[in-house]
This record gives C-alpha cells, structure tokens and sequence, in this order.
C-alpha cells in the first residue's frame, strides 16, 4: 500500500511536471496574409503567438521561436482569421424527412450522441462558437462539455429550452395528440402572461442558460398554420426581457411578422433572429433601439428548397416555407443598406451542419461587401454575445481562436467554405 501510494505521487508530480511544459509552450503562427478585422485592413507575414490559450503577441514578420519547445505552423499560403462566430445554430438536430417522427423515437441519450457530430463539423469548419438557440436541454450538457475538452466543439452559448405562449413556435405539442403530450407549462418553455414568461425564463436561467430565446411570431417549422402572426404581448416580452436583464442574461428573438418583430423591439430584445417579413418601420425601431438582425439567410434558401421535395415536411408547414423562406435575403439587404446592426447567424440544423459558410455567400450576394461580412461573424458577433474582451479579433490577450483559408476571401468570399486550419483556444483541431 504504501510502495502504491508512492508511485501514485510519482505519477500526480510527474503529470503536473508535463502540464507545466505543455502550458510554458508558445505556437508562433507564420501568416502569410491576416484580416485584421479591428481595423478591417489586410496585412502581410505576420506572425500570432499563442500560449495557455490566448494570444499574446501578433508582430509584423515572421518571427522565430525562442524557446527549443515552442512549436512553429506554417500559414505562409493563407489567409488568417479569427475563429468564426455562428450566433444561432441548433446543434441537437439536423433537417431530414422524419424530423417530425423523431419526436417518438429519441431519448436525450439519442439526441446526445447525434449533437457531437453536428458540433464536430461545425467547429472543423471554421466555427470556433456558436450561440445554440434552443433544444431539449441537451446543449447544456454539450456546452459544459465543450467547455472542459471532453468532446470535438465549437465553444458554445446556450438557451437551453426556447420559449413561447401555447400554439407558438416553441410549443412541443404542436400537431400532437393531446393525450401522447400532455399540457406543457413554463419549465417547458411554453408561458402565458407576464408571471408565467417570468417563470420561464427563471427556468432556463436555473438549468445553466447562457441567453434566453423567445419566438414572438409562429415559425416556419413548427405544425402550425400561420408563422407571421404576433404570438406574444408586448407585456410578456417585457417581462421576460427585465427578468433576464435582472439576471444578466440577453434575449434573442425568433420573429417573422412585422407586428411581433415591433412589439419584440420595443420590449427591448437584444437581436431579431430571422426577421423575414420585416418592413420600413421595423428597420427604423431596429436603428433607434440599437437592436441586432440575425438574418439567417441560408435557413431560408435551404427550408424553400426542401418544400419542394414532395412530403418532405407536413402539409401545414410546406407553404409556409415556399412563402417565408425566400424572402430573408432581399430582407437582410434591405436592412444592411438602411444601417441595421447585423451579427453572423445560420440557423444550421434546417440545413446540414458544417456548411454554415455559404452564409457569407448569400449575404456577399445580397449588397454587403466580403470583409463587412466576415465583421458580422467576428467582431459583430463577438460584441453580440458580449465576448469582446475574448473573441472577435486577433489581438493579444483574446482566446487563440484562428482559422486560415486558402486564397483570398476578399476577392472570392466563396474560399470561406475551404477552411483550412482550425484553432481553438491554442488547440489546433485542423491542419491542411
């Protein structure tokens, strides 16, 4: 017993001697161009040092290790970023013909095992965090994981369960049989009145949520007839808005109509996700209240697209995505060009994980120039989550968060879906 214990302390002094080392060691990342996205210029053979996690130098040069430990990556014939930000993302589900049947068939443990490999192709291109807005609870659990290195993804904030009133978009027993469901309340995410959003989102704030996420309208998705109504009183997003603010959490909000969109604004939500049928007043609220638009332009392209495959979503819910879907990109431009703040966000799970780049794509297309895109996915996007001390830009002090690219995303932004180096908080996930 005691040769045991002393081999065990061997081996505890002898693991935190390696910790040590492992930490002491500096990555001199050689860029061969890098976005400087605070000053939104280009530069060339420029050299980011990393150590336990963060940044703690970018110079001009590539410059050499000075310690035999310290470990060099060639970069020369890329172009550098920071680590990408997709501010709303579902990571527990992905779209396919039997979405809706899964309701019956998934445990937590199913939908666990099923989210790592959505995070895993999300982080491997180039998306070092995500802001996941709303599952069954799971995404805590993945977001603490992440969080202590126990699984391949992004860095994550969570909503956990995403509120609305009864019939709303978040209503799990919408197109259900009463019976199978049952009455779903607050510490399900569905609240009527002011006491019960308080309730709800005390809820979610207990179970370890990072954001609180709403659906003031009815939503594309969801077994439900119409998705452009106004589903909350500008009194329960008021309530929800000041419980979360007490409890220094921000709200997102799922809209489509321009009533529920207003009413949202004014109860002072922090972002509007989707926005699709936002109109000439809404755009004026956005910019007086200072509020965020989170377009997701590639949700709708991809939940148009799928309509048209016969019997591909229930028949309540194939207009509404024919109808809403294509409109998000005309909408996104519009309000691009009257000076909406805009953060990066996909709405990846209508659409395969992974592929959350051909967002810049859409957005290049629709009137933004590339680098006020790849802004909207850094710096935007760092400010939106309220994480601009750590994330958004290469500068000392940051989480080593860097992605690299090849070729030039300023002159082709379609490069952003060829990401070549992933690393995230100084662990390199890839290298090509």
């Amino acid at each position: 017993m005691k040769l045991a214990r002393v081999l065990s302390g061997l081996l505890v002094g002898y693991s935190l001697v390696l910790a040590s080392a492992a930490q002491a060691q500096k990555t001199y990342l050689h860029c061969g161009r890098l976005l400087d996205m605070r000053t939104e210029q280009a530069q060339t053979e420029m050299t980011v040092v990393t150590e336990n996690g963060r940044i703690v130098a970018v110079e001009r040069g590539y410059r050499a290790p000075t310690n035999a430990d310290d470990k060099v990556i060639d970069l020369k014939n890329r172009t550098v970023l920071p680590g990408l930000i997709d501010c709303h993302v579902h990571l527990e589900g992905e779209t396919s013909k039997d979405n809706f049947l899964q309701e019956f068939t998934q445990n937590p443990a199913d939908i666990a095992f099923n989210s790592l490999e959505h995070a895993r192709k999300t982080l491997l291109a180039g998306f070092t965090t995500v802001r996941d807005l709303g599952g069954s609870g799971v995404n805590v659990a993945l977001r603490n994981a992440a969080a202590r290195g126990l699984v391949v993804a992004p860095r994550i904030f969570t909503a956990g369960k995403a509120i609305s009133g009864t019939g709303g978009h978040m209503d799990p027993t919408n197109g259900y049989r009463q019976s199978l469901m049952g009455v779903p309340g607050p510490a399900d995410g569905v609240a009527n009145g002011p006491d019960q959003c308080r309730q709800a989102v005390r809820e979610q704030y207990k179970r370890g949520a990072d954001v609180i996420k709403i659906a003031s309208t009815g939503g594309v998705l969801s077994v439900a007839k119409d998705g452009s109504g106004a589903q909350m009183t500008e009194e329960e997003i008021k309530a929800v808005v000041e419980t979360a603010r007490d409890l220094g959490l921000r709200v997102a909000c799922h809209a489509h109509g321009p009533e529920g969109i207003k009413r949202a604004i004014r109860a002072g939500v922090t972002s509007i996700e989707h926005g699709s049928l936002l109109d000439d007043e809404g755009i004026k609220l956005m910019k007086k209240y200072g509020t965020w638009y989170v377009p997701t332009i590639t949700a709708g392209k991809s939940v148009a697209d799928s309509a048209k495959i016969p019997n591909y979503y229930p028949a309540l819910v194939t207009p509404k995505a024919l109808a809403i879907g294509p409109k998000l990109q005309d909408t996104f431009g519009r309000a691009y060009k009257a000076g909406v703040k805009i953060a990066f966000g996909t709405d990846a799970s209508v659409f395969r994980h992974g592929v959350n780049a051909l967002e810049f794509q859409y957005m290049v297309e629709a009137g933004m120039p590339p680098l006020v895109a790849l802004r909207s996915a850094t710096v935007s996007a760092a400010e939106l989550l309220n994480q601009t001390s750590n994330l958004g830009t290469l500068e000392a002090g940051k989480l080593a968060d860097v992605v690299a690219v090849e070729g030039d995303p300023l002159t082709d932004i379609k490069v952003m879906q060829r990401v070549r180096f992933v690393m995230k908080q100084g662990v390199v996930y890839r290298q090509e």
